[in-house]
Parts: structure tokens; C-alpha cells; sequence
């Protein structure tokens, strides 16, 4: 092309498509540091009405616990945190005294209760135990790991976190460290969509490599505003002359912008460049292929662990009827005499979403019942059946696509006479959902996220799927021919 059109390329790309780059920019940074903001909300008032939060919808019910002793008491939980309700599910109320500021700090991933009446909950990154007089309180010399699931068996409690499990006896003061014996063929390869996960984020060279994609895209913030500043300063200066002003000041802005785009847009082009494409691979269709491929960790990063595990864990149940535990990982469905043996892979299994289980109940008929973004199933262990919940239809495929027919994110068997199956978009109308709740705020981390992965833009419908596919090349695009433009008035 001629450098009048890469000129116009890299001009009018640019300014149409840099407040989008300036909100992956600033997204991006604050999702690396998910602990400095997870005590601020965004009310769900202010945000698209998709994400409001109707008929138990978007992880606001996960799930339920059904107490002991008062019987009638359910307990829901969820990313809004804990609320109180009855068996008939008539009033419902906020049982969330003694959390951490912030919704984040709420966010519920299961909830126990042991034979003597100790009430724990797993929230993302902290166990909880419930005290009647100060309510929830972090739960003595729990695990400092992200928190998948926790369960009782007889009087122990198991805890599970994304890469071990832990243990813990009466009266509950410390947890056992368990960890879970390599399963027969392993090797240590990991999927592909994990490690440019990693390097898109910087994470993969733990806090140095997310400061450092931190700088990129303030570099990408500094390129976006200097751009735009070229762009509208000739047209202020020229009508400061028009009305007789000398326009020093504007005129030295204008060279010191120009000059500060072209030096580090030259320099730090092969890093922009690969900050796009490695976005740009983590939504699909690129998303698909990076899961299905693995390779082995990169050497002295955080993929590269002596535990098999290691980020792996999803759900642990015990299996009363086969009498041994059944675990859900993101390598598939394990089996376990005890928890110190090893590993038996098992064959035929529900399609699970490469997001995770998130149901895993028996049924009266003693088999399981299996939730995920792909659907859900009832899943006979004796004779290896498998039929989905809704059609009593066999399913295709073993392997889950991302989101199914029915992405299912919760369950409950708690309330009398009603079925509570919860769809993370359409919800559950197995109750009726007060009005107060839909607006529960959504916290500063989680909001990044739904901008950074291009959700918020709901106006696109279904195109927010490929949206940044398109944002990528896009940027790369931009990036591109701003240095063939650079390269060619040298």
C-alpha cells in the first residue's frame, strides 16, 4: 500500500477504536491486582441490564445448604454472598454479617456443616466459620489458596482448594495438607489457552511479569492519548490563531505528543504487538483449539509445579453408594479409594464445560446429577448412563462445549415441591426473586472483567463473542501501520 494509505489506516483506526484500547488498558490493570480492589462495588444500577441480577440468575444462586437441627432453615449462597430462607422458599435475608467489605470478598463457592453444628463457608479466596454472636469469621489456619468446594464425611471436613485438598478434625482448629498422588499416565503438560492465559496477564512470571504487562499497558494508554492529542490539537491551534492567541503552550504539546507516540510506539512495538495477539487468542474462536492442546510448562514459571494438581481441582464428593470419593478436575473425573491413593481415571463421564462443574448432587435414584455450562445430566455410575436432565436424550460428546443449550450454574434440592434449577442467563423461577436484590452490587474485579473480555458491550447480542477476535486485529492492525508509517518517513 502507499503510505497515504497506511497513514489513513493508522489514523482513522486508531482514533475510532481507541477508547476501546483504553478500557482494555485500564481493565487489564486492574484485573492484575485483584486484591487491592476487591473491597470496591459497582452498583449493577449503572451497569448494562443484563447484568442485573433476575430469577437467581448470574451465580446468584450456586447453590444451597439445608441445616441439621432447624430443619427449616436454608442457607443460599452465592456471588452476592449468603441469604436465609425457608423449605417453601417464602421470605429470604441476607445472611452476610462479618464479611469483608466488598462483594468479592462474598463471593460463595460452597457452604458445610459438620455433625456438630459448625457452619463453614468457602468463599473464593477464604474460608469462613459461622459465629452467632460476631457472624462470619475467617476460619483459624485455613489454606491461603483459591477455594474450590468443601465438604463433611462422618466427622471430617474437606476442603478443597484449585490444586490441593486439605483436612480437618473436630474442633476444626487446623486443616491436614493433602496431596493427591500423580494419576496412571501422567505427565506434566498443560493446555495452551492456560499458558497465553498467563502471558497475556504477565501472571505466568508471578508478580514481576503482571507488573510488567502492567507498564504495556500504560505504554498502550500513553500511545492512545498522545494520538488523540495530535489529532485535535492542529484544529485548537488554528482557531487560538484565528482569534488572535498565540498558541505557544498548544503548539509544544502538540510536538512534545508527537514525539513521545512515535519514540515509544517504535520501541515497544514487538511487546503491543504481542499483548493483542495474545488477547486475541483467549475468546473464540481461537479460545476452542488453545483447550484442546497441551505443552509442557515454560521452565522457572508458575505452570512448572512438582504437584500434578496443580490448578486442576474443581469438586470433591464422597460416593456413599461406591464407597469412595469422586473427584471433578479440569482433566476430567477421578476416582479414590481414600484420599491418599492413587488416582483412577474414569472413562465415561457427563460433558463438563471447560469453565467447570458446577453441580454435583445424587438423586433419589442414587446417581449423580452433573451441571456445567454444557448442561445438565444424570449421570449411573453402575452402568455408565448417561442421559441429559432435560430430554432424557444420550449426549454426542463426552466433552463439553463452552456454553451449551442450558448453561446451568446452580442447583438445589433444599425447597419443598420445587425444582431449582438455575440457568445462568435465564435463572430459575422456582421462586420469586426480590426486587431489592437485582441491583446488589457487582464488585470492581468482576466488572474489569466483563470489559476486558468485551461482555459489557451487550448492544452487539451474540457478536460480544467474537468481539475481541475483531478488537484484536484491530489493535494489531493499528500497531502495525503506525510503525510501517514511522519506518517509511525515515
Amino acid at each position: 500500500m502507499k503510505k497515504g494509505t497506511w497513514k489513513k489506516h493508522h489514523k482513522w483506526f486508531g482514533l475510532l477504536f481507541c477508547f476501546f484500547i483504553l478500557l482494555f488498558s485500564l481493565s487489564g490493570i486492574i484485573l492484575n491486582h485483584r486484591t487491592l480492589v476487591s473491597q470496591i462495588d459497582i452498583s449493577r444500577k449503572y451497569l448494562p441490564s443484563l447484568f442485573e441480577y433476575k430469577k437467581w440468575n448470574n451465580n446468584f444462586l450456586r447453590g444451597t445448604i439445608s441445616l441439621q437441627k432447624d430443619t427449616n432453615t436454608v442457607f443460599i449462597y452465592g456471588s452476592a454472598g449468603i441469604f436465609k430462607s425457608d423449605k417453601r422458599a417464602t421470605f429470604f435475608k441476607e445472611f452476610n454479617k462479618g464479611f469483608p467489605q466488598g462483594v468479592d470478598n462474598r463471593n460463595i463457592q460452597a457452604m458445610a456443616e459438620t455433625p456438630s453444628l459448625e457452619l463453614f463457608a468457602a468463599a473464593q479466596f477464604t474460608l469462613y466459620q459461622y459465629n452467632s454472636t460476631r457472624g462470619w469469621m475467617i476460619a483459624p489456619n485455613s489454606p491461603n489458596e483459591r477455594l474450590t468446594d468443601i465438604i463433611t464425611h462422618q466427622d471430617s471436613l474437606i476442603l478443597a482448594t484449585r490444586s490441593h485438598l486439605y483436612v480437618s478434625l473436630p474442633p476444626y482448629q487446623s486443616f491436614e495438607k493433602i496431596e493427591i498422588q500423580k494419576p496412571k499416565g501422567y505427565n506434566a503438560k498443560v493446555t495452551l489457552f492456560r499458558t497465553v492465559w498467563l502471558l497475556h496477564s504477565g501472571e505466568l512470571f508471578g508478580i514481576v511479569g503482571k507488573v510488567f504487562m502492567d507498564l504495556l499497558a500504560v505504554v498502550l494508554i500513553i500511545l492512545s492519548v498522545t494520538g488523540i492529542l495530535y489529532w485535535c490539537l492542529p484544529k485548537y491551534i488554528k482557531r487560538l490563531k484565528q482569534k488572535g492567541v498565540k498558541p505557544q503552550q498548544s503548539v509544544r504539546l502538540l510536538k512534545g505528543s508527537l514525539n513521545w507516540h512515535n519514540i515509544i510506539g517504535r520501541y515497544t512495538i514487538i511487546l503491543t504487538l504481542f499483548v493483542s495477539f495474545t488477547g486475541w487468542c483467549l475468546r473464540p474462536p481461537i479460545l476452542i483449539p488453545l483447550a484442546k492442546n497441551k505443552v509442557s510448562p515454560l521452565p522457572g514459571t508458575i505452570l512448572q509445579s512438582d504437584n500434578p494438581w496443580n490448578d486442576k481441582l474443581r469438586a470433591i464428593r464422597f460416593d456413599t453408594h461406591k464407597k469412595e470419593w469422586l473427584l471433578s478436575t479440569s482433566e476430567g473425573f477421578y476416582s479414590l479409594k481414600d484420599l491418599k491413593s492413587t488416582p483412577q481415571k474414569l472413562g465415561k463421564v457427563p460433558p463438563v464445560s471447560v469453565m467447570g462443574v458446577n453441580v454435583l448432587e445424587k438423586d433419589s435414584l442414587n446417581q449423580w446429577i452433573v451441571g456445567s455450562f454444557s448442561g445438565l445430566f444424570t449421570w449411573n455410575r453402575d452402568t455408565e448412563e448417561i442421559v441429559d436432565y432435560f430430554t432424557g436424550e444420550i449426549p454426542s460428546s463426552t466433552s463439553g462445549a463452552p456454553f451449551g443449550k442450558r448453561a446451568i450454574s446452580g442447583f438445589s434440592k433444599d425447597f419443598k415441591g420445587k425444582e431449582c434449577i438455575v440457568e445462568y442467563e435465564n435463572g430459575s423461577n422456582f421462586a420469586e426473586m426480590p426486587n431489592e436484590f437485582g441491583v446488589l452490587p457487582m464488585s470492581l474485579w468482576n466488572v474489569a472483567l466483563e470489559v476486558h473480555t468485551g461482555r459489557i458491550y451487550t448492544l452487539l447480542g451474540s457478536g460480544t463473542l467474537v468481539f475481541i477476535s475483531f478488537a484484536g486485529l484491530i489493535v494489531f492492525w493499528v500497531l502495525i501501520s503506525g510503525y510501517i508509517v514511522r519506518k517509511k518517513k525515515k
